[in-house]
């Protein structure tokens, strides 16, 4: 699964080494983050001289301090880490009074406004070509991820009710990285999804805003060979399960690319496959895709591939390709495969048999 990073290279010649923030969170994330760990190590010196700074987040970590996302983490990537890598959250679905979730408020303080999800299926073939492969951007700061909400008692009961903030800013900036990212592949082809058919003030602006991207001052034709679509969220999905193919490049606001993206990865088995990066100007997180799955936490069994995965991209988003690619061809080699596989795949390997294969062909 090749990316190639549409943000700014973030990497410098002069670098010595390399300082990765290793946020493993939890459930499963404490068990998949040492296999991206691995894959990085085993590059050996094709990168520069790699630190882990290990550092605190999560819900188990709220229960214990009352703090989910604390003060000194985010100091030290600010001021300590190249990039990092994230594992997985454990936020509770009932209301947790003082509780907020970590990655989320790590987006927004770090401003990593674009969360890149490539879901591609690997062929059984090298080199044949993939049934599916496409790439959901998702604008990763507004939204209802705002959290801001707010219940009252009306003569029917309970009422609550959601803000939604949605600005020209940051529609605009993720629609530059989704046409600078279409341009990029070799379909050149973007939609944008929305459902400003109900919600046309909010989706409204954010479909306007995206779509004007190539009238912007000083683009001057750049996308000119870029074809635009667009799709109402709720169609997306059907037409994502019955007709994969129709898509390259999705672009969506927070919710939207959150739903469409977990969707896409049954497309390829598991959501233990599907990596993603969090990026900004000048900062990049990877994190799987998957959540933090307590029932098989402690268990050996989580997929590390999709923790494996957005370590390369990561690393190819600060510069460092030939490693990613690296990292990238072992994993598609033991999926192609297919003998060292945990049990989402069908397998019965262990997660560490898992790391130990992938790590052997890097």
């Amino acid at each position: 699964m090749v990316f190639r990073a549409p943000i700014r290279s973030m990497a410098t010649a002069a670098r010595q080494s390399l300082k990765i923030g290793m946020l493993p969170a939890d459930g499963i994330g404490r068990e998949v983050l040492p296999g991206a760990k691995a894959a990085i190590l085993a590059l050996g010196s094709s990168i520069p001289k790699t630190e882990f700074i290990d550092l605190l987040a999560g819900f188990e970590y709220f229960t214990k301090t009352g703090t989910a996302l604390p003060e000194e983490t985010v100091q030290v990537l600010k001021n300590e880490c190249d990039c990092a890598l994230f594992g997985a959250v454990s936020s509770p679905s009932r209301k947790v009074t003082g509780y907020s979730s970590p990655i989320v408020a790590l987006r927004k303080k770090m401003d990593l406004y674009a969360n890149i999800r490539p879901v591609k299926s690997v062929s059984v073939n090298p080199g044949e070509k993939s049934g599916v492969d496409l790439v959901v951007i998702r604008e990763n700061t507004e939204c209802l991820y705002v959290k801001q909400e707010t219940q009252t008692v009306g003569e029917h009961g309970k009422e609550a009710r959601a803000t939604r903030l949605i600005t020209e800013r940051a529609s605009r900036r993720i629609g530059e990285l989704a046409f600078k990212m279409a341009l990029e592949r070799p379909r050149k082809h973007l939609t944008v999804i929305h459902k400003s058919n109900v919600l046309s003030i909010t989706d409204g602006l954010f479909r306007e805003t995206v779509r004007a991207v190539p009238t912007l001052p000083g683009v001057d034709g750049k996308y000119d060979d870029v074809t635009v679509a667009e799709q109402l969220v709720d169609s997306a999905v059907y037409r994502l399960f019955r007709e994969p193919e129709i898509y390259d490049v999705m672009v969506a606001p927070n919710l939207y690319g959150d739903i469409l993206s977990d969707a896409a990865a049954a497309l390829v088995g598991s959501l233990g496959l599907v990596p993603s990066v969090n990026a900004g100007d000048s900062f990049v997180m990877g994190e799987p895709v998957h959540g933090s799955a307590p029932d098989i936490a402690g268990q050996n069994i989580a997929n590390p591939l999709a923790a494996i995965r957005s370590a390369a991209m990561m690393l190819r988003h600060i510069g460092y390709g030939d490693g990613a690619d690296r990292i990238e061809r072992a994993v598609d080699s033991v999926l192609r495969e297919g003998k060292v596989l945990t049990p989402d795949l069908g397998g019965k390997s262990k997660t560490s048999e898992v790391v130990d294969e992938v790590t052997k062909r890097i």
